[in-house]
């Protein structure tokens, strides 16, 4: 059974910085493209950033683009992302997510695409 743990969430002025991190249990890690959404309150969950197996390519949601990076350790069965210039709307529940199929990439923006998902972690952006 696959189990992703994110931590690094907190509260932040705007314009400041927070990284995120998430674990992931399972050898088959390096396999996987993962991604980071997010969900506000009273909003869609929504595409935030992504990452193939390598970590070659990376995807971006043109809300964050710029601002946030998104990297990985295989080593480390880890996953990061690093948001910068944070602004409220930033402000949601952010998840990571591990792709369903090995080696695969397309639809990498669609949730239904994730086959597990890590419980969250609350990034609050103060004005």
């Amino acid at each position: 059974q696959v189990q992703l743990v994110e931590s690094g969430g907190g509260l932040v002025q705007a314009g400041g910085s927070l990284g995120l991190s998430c674990a992931a249990s399972g050898r088959s890690f390096p396999n996987f493209l993962m991604g980071w959404f997010r969900q506000a309150p009273g909003k869609e969950r929504e595409f935030v950033a992504a990452i193939d197996w390598s970590g070659t390519s990376t995807y971006y949601a043109d809300s964050v683009k710029g601002r946030f990076g998104i990297s990985r350790d295989n080593g480390k069965n880890t996953v990061y992302l690093q948001m910068s210039s944070l602004k409220p709307e930033d402000t949601a529940v952010y998840y990571c997510a591990k792709y369903r199929t090995p080696w695969g990439s397309v639809r990498y923006f669609d949730g239904s695409s994730y086959g597990y998902w890590g419980q969250g972690t609350q990034v609050t952006v103060s004005s």
